[in-house]
């Protein structure tokens, strides 16, 4: 990831011992900050942590020389994926952009004056399903239709990346609907991380037509999809249980009350056979609990 940042905050980066790094975040005059186990601290010029005044204050040029590698100088060539707000470079990396919204006919044509960059360090962790996947699937070509609940920042995405790894693995064939580059971190279309042997990849695919694309074209055993958030998205999950495909996915919430208290996200519980709510009380990825829900199609 190093790679990717101006020289000065490159090497200070490589002088740090936070480990493992989870973001970098690089704010024009503003000093620069790193998160690591979930907690953020601020950098000096050696790259110890330390308190507000004493850590290095990131410059225009860091910030300017940044946005030029990560682009390799060409802004336009990438203008349509910045649009959107984000990044995702070769590992899988993914760096949100902030700046002053350029728009056209009441939507985002690009984005200028980029003023603080948040990047988003890529790991990859083998085995973060192993606690749940015998649940997910029972038996040899058996998928249960699951939905992973939890609030930010506490594994989600990560979980259902190596769920898809797994029951790929296993011979099942699976679709990633990757609306955001987030669960196979696809740079130019094809995945940085390791998400199977049998998975194609939707990669900026809206979740609905990218549901109803797997389904006409690519047929699914499984589709996996992260953070339904819209009534459009109860609509094409009915509908991929209607089609018999089983469908990983996962939403914002801290347990299954939570999330049933909202009415539309309610209304499609009936497609998952099981719940798995996850929280950060022993780090990321702890699961609490597994629960069945039933199924009705």
């Amino acid at each position: 990831m190093y790679e990717f940042v101006a020289p000065r905050i490159r090497i200070i980066l490589e002088q740090s011992s936070v480990v493992p790094l989870e973001e970098v975040r690089l704010r024009v005059n503003q000093p620069l900050t790193v998160k690591s186990r979930g907690r953020y601290c601020y950098l000096d010029e050696q790259g110890n942590t330390t308190a507000l005044k004493q850590a290095y204050r990131v410059t225009s040029d860091d910030l300017m020389r940044t946005v030029q590698i990560l682009t390799n100088n060409s802004w336009y060539a990438w203008e349509e994926e910045i649009r959107s707000g984000y990044l995702t470079v070769p590992g899988g990396h993914r760096v949100g952009f902030c700046g002053r919204a350029v728009l056209y006919g009441g939507r985002i044509k690009t984005i200028h004056s980029v003023s603080s960059l948040s990047i988003r360090v890529a790991r990859q962790i083998y085995g973060a399903a192993d606690g749940v996947i015998g649940r997910i699937c029972p038996g040899v070509g058996k998928v249960r239709s699951t939905l992973v609940i939890s609030p930010p920042g506490c594994g989600k995405t990560t979980l259902l990346r190596d769920v898809a790894r797994q029951i790929a693995a296993a011979g099942i064939q699976v679709v990633i609907v990757d609306e955001r580059s987030e669960i196979a971190a696809c740079h130019q279309g094809i995945p940085q991380l390791d998400v199977g042997p049998q998975t194609d990849v939707l990669d900026g695919y809206p979740k609905t037509e990218g549901i109803m694309t797997a389904v006409r074209a690519l047929s699914p055993q499984v589709v996996v999809t992260d953070e339904i958030g819209h009534p459009d998205d109860a609509a094409a999950l009915a509908e991929l249980a209607r089609s018999g495909v089983s469908v990983i996915a996962s939403c914002h919430g801290e347990d299954v009350q939570q999330v049933r208290a909202r009415k539309w996200i309610s209304e499609c519980l009936g497609v998952f056979e099981l719940a798995v709510v996850l929280s950060r009380r022993q780090g990321p990825g702890t699961i609490e609990q597994v629960l069945s829900l039933g199924r009705r199609t």
